[in-house]
């Protein structure tokens, strides 16, 4: 029998998340829940450099051109991960094990849906 159990993302994932939470936490601007809501509204900005990077790999906009890589999009999608995992962070301690059970609803999903 085959564990179909996805692998838990790397400790070293959630340390760097923390690290990087404690710094944003000890750096924020903006306190309280105004702070909260900027910190998940940061994924907007993000998912809009995603847009800009993909317009710009395809060459989308005739009076810019090409201005982009497909390597560009890369990271920038990792942005938006990053980003989601620190509004995740700051919205509870246990974000590690909150994403871990999402995660396996979506993988229980996906599995359910799959034609057999």
């Amino acid at each position: 029998m085959t564990d179909h159990t996805p692998p838990s993302p790397s400790p070293e994932l959630w340390a760097t998340i923390d690290t990087l939470w404690e710094w944003l936490d000890t750096n924020r601007p903006v306190e309280g829940r105004e702070g909260v809501l900027l910190r998940i509204l940061k994924l907007s900005e993000e998912v809009g450099e995603v847009s800009e990077a993909v317009i710009g790999a395809t060459g989308q906009n005739p009076r810019k051109g090409v201005t982009h890589t497909w390597d560009d999009v890369q990271s920038e999608l990792c942005d938006v991960a990053i980003t989601a995992l620190l509004a995740l962070r700051t919205l509870t301690p246990q974000a590690r094990e909150v994403f871990g059970r999402h995660l396996e609803r979506v993988r229980e999903r996906s599995q359910a849906s799959a034609p057999r």
